[in-house]
């Protein structure tokens, strides 16, 4: 048998599991800030909730790992966090209070593209809210965008735009309403791909000429611009996104977060669910060019669950935790040399060592015990290779006498101190 793992996924060793869980707590202690709860939804789900919002050519299908139980239900693995708290939502609704605000750091899993910063399986982290409408929710998830990697370092720019002015800027092309979810599609990879295969993608969904040549000049306008053009338009959409993009344009304006915002007509987002304003975030030093966070306002979801006559309107945005990871995995300052303070060596003592050591710990010293009484030259050599800062041994001399001795690994020296004066080791270590 041939030891590997899936491609796509990956182990991590404790330096590299140290990072990703700083990362996790720094995104938590943003969420707390903004008044979010934390849930957690199962991995497993029937695969007609994950593909039943979506056209059978959409690209997520392909995506979706598939399996049946025993009982021969069509089961799908989780490709994101949003169809399961939408899930979530029509199921406990008699529990929860509206509006109400989630995160959740869980597994998902996509049977795509393998590339850096995208795996087979990772960690997603959502924040969501549902019974809030409006632009003002909406200028918060940015503003939580900008806290957050701002508590990680990372330089950002964020994207956005209206799935309804996409919608109505096509439908001003004179384009079947049959035809729209699949321009956009290919609208939301218009910067990501050549010219000529822009134009052949329309053209092979039955486009004309005339009708390219005016998609190609509308995506390319600016806010402005748009809003001059089509200041009387008789398209719903093109005035209902227009609205929504304004408004949000003047909370970030207002909250002072331009600098990190910038409006791209071309920006759909793959999901069809989305029924508003959406959003991608790069790392603005480019390292990763995929996104590093995304999401949107997606009204219908909940509401179609639940269907008691009701509206859920609901938005949220998630944060790309394996490209995160790629952008901080180098740096410095996120984790020690070592994940070890002090390593005790038993010397016929471990009642004695184990006692001192959760002494320690209660302090916050990272202890270890070496517990396979292996030779002292041995032990020395485990501490050095793990780049442990200090070592204690403990014999019954040391016991007696109520005295030890500390080596500092790095310069050698030598420090004594009283067996029970746990303050002063523990002030000295850290």
């Amino acid at each position: 048998m041939k030891l590997l793992n899936v491609k796509g996924c990956s182990d991590y060793l404790p330096k590299e599991q140290v990072i990703r869980n700083y990362i996790n707590d720094k995104l938590k202690e943003t969420f707390i800030e903004f008044g979010y709860q934390p849930i957690e939804t199962p991995i497993l789900c029937y695969y007609d909730i994950l593909s039943g919002k979506y056209d059978e050519d959409n690209d997520i299908l392909k995506e979706i790992y598939k399996l049946s139980d025993q009982g021969g239900r069509e089961l799908g693995l989780r490709y994101d966090l949003t169809v399961p708290f939408a899930k979530f939502i029509a199921l406990n609704k008699n529990k929860i209070v509206l509006p109400f605000k989630r995160y959740e750091i869980s597994k998902v899993f996509r049977d795509g593209p393998i590339k850096l910063g995208r795996d087979r399986e990772f960690t997603q982290c959502d924040v969501d809210v549902v019974g809030l409408s409006g632009q003002m929710i909406e200028a918060e998830c940015l503003s939580l965008y900008v806290s957050a990697f701002n508590k990680l370092g990372i330089g950002i720019n964020i994207k956005y735009n209206s799935r309804n002015l996409i919608r109505g800027l096509i439908l001003s092309c004179g384009v079947n309403e049959d035809k729209i979810s699949a321009v956009i599609t290919i609208i939301d990879k218009m910067n990501k791909i050549t010219h000529d295969e822009f134009v052949d993608s329309l053209l092979k969904l039955g486009l004309d000429e005339s009708q390219i040549d005016r998609l190609l000049d509308l995506f390319k306008l600016s806010l402005s611009d748009l809003n001059s053009e089509f200041s009387n338009s008789d398209i719903l959409e093109i005035n209902t996104g227009l609205m929504e993009i304004n408004s949000l344009d003047k909370y970030i304006d207002g909250l002072g977060i331009r600098e990190y915002c910038s409006f791209d007509p071309t920006l759909a987002r793959g999901q069809d669910y989305y029924t508003g304003n959406v959003f991608e975030v790069f790392d603005k030093s480019g390292y990763v060019t995929s996104s590093i966070g995304a999401g949107g306002r997606y009204d219908n979801m909940i509401t179609e669950y639940i269907d008691d006559g009701n509206i859920y309107p609901a938005i949220g945005i998630s944060f790309g935790l394996s490209s995160i990871y790629e952008i901080l995995k180098n740096r410095d300052d996120i984790i020690d040399d070592s994940l070890i303070d002090l390593y005790i060596i038993p010397m016929d003592t471990d009642l004695v060592s184990l006692s001192l050591a959760n002494k320690l710990r209660n302090k916050g010293v990272r202890v270890s015990v070496e517990m396979n009484k292996r030779k002292i030259k041995k032990c020395f050599e485990w501490a050095n290779k793990n780049n442990v800062p200090y070592v204690m041994v403990i014999g019954d001399n040391e016991v007696d006498s109520g005295s030890i001795n500390i080596k500092n690994m790095k310069t050698g020296e030598v420090l004594e101190y009283k067996i029970d004066d746990i303050d002063k080791i523990k002030d000295d270590i850290l």
